[in-house]
């Protein structure tokens, strides 16, 4: 899972502890002579450049001894200078996320997160605006990436707009198991969704008084975070089981993104 609440800047040391491939100066042994390797630590001295530190890091598991190193890795990045409060209180952080490879497979990617304070959940934007932002490696400079940074914080206000409709919208019961339902396919697959039993009532009880209500926003803040954090039980054929906590990085932003849209489906 994903740390979007780490309030302080992650030093060298502590991302390669987290992501030790963001250090890779080489590209892997099956890239192409003509395939031009940016580092990810030169991504992040950029970025730093810009006013945006790494809060957190992830790579995946290397499959093959060949593949050490060279895997796919994500870091997510925070300006303390970039801030939206609420007048309700809750305090944004908007983030980037840039995931990438040293194996050729992948470019730069961007998605824009936001943290919410009050819960300490991340939520990943993954709008039409948003999704998948990519940056190839052939041609990458400093200016560039200045500009997909700034294209990208320019289009908040399009994210803020839209929590502030799901803060205005009321759901009837009906529309409250419904996003329930469609929420849960996030983790499971149709053929799961069909042989597993949930107890909607347990999946929708708030942990927290200030996502209680029937309010769109606080019914997806307490839907995500349980789905993310496998805060819920389901019965298998005759077993009760308890739901895993989502680590794999990749899985993170994947659903955190899906249940986003789901949320914009009921604005």
């Amino acid at each position: 899972m994903l740390d979007l609440s780490n309030d302080g800047f992650l030093n060298a040391s502590q991302i390669k502890e987290r992501a030790k491939s963001v250090f890779t100066d080489k590209a892997g042994p099956s890239t192409s002579e003509k395939f031009t390797h940016i580092p990810t630590h030169k991504v992040i001295e950029d970025m730093e450049q810009l006013g945006w530190g790494v809060v957190d890091a992830k790579e995946v598991k290397a499959r093959a001894k060949n593949s050490i190193g060279f895997q796919k890795h994500l870091v997510v990045f925070r300006n303390p200078d970039v801030v939206i409060n609420g007048a309700d209180g809750d305090e944004v952080f908007p983030q980037v996320l840039i995931s990438n490879s040293n194996d050729g497979k992948n470019a730069f990617t961007f998605k824009c997160a936001i943290f919410r304070m009050v819960c300490e959940n991340g939520l990943v934007v993954s709008t039409q605006d948003f999704a998948d932002l990519k940056m190839r490696h052939m041609g990458y400079t400093f200016e560039a990436l200045q500009e997909k940074i700034r294209g990208m914080i320019d289009k908040l206000p399009l994210t803020v707009e839209s929590m502030n409709k799901m803060k205005q919208i009321q759901l009837s019961e009906e529309q409250i198991v419904d996003f329930a339902k469609k929420a849960i396919s996030t983790r499971f697959t149709e053929e799961e969704v069909e042989n597993v039993q949930i107890d909607f009532d347990k999946l929708l009880e708030p942990t927290r008084p200030e996502d209680k209500g029937n309010g769109l926003w606080e019914v997806f803040n307490r839907i995500q975070e349980k789905i993310i954090d496998g805060d819920f039980t389901y019965m298998s054929g005759a077993k009760i089981r308890k739901a895993r906590k989502i680590k794999n990085f990749q899985q993170d932003v994947k659903i955190n993104s899906e249940l986003w849209e789901l949320a914009e489906s009921f604005i």
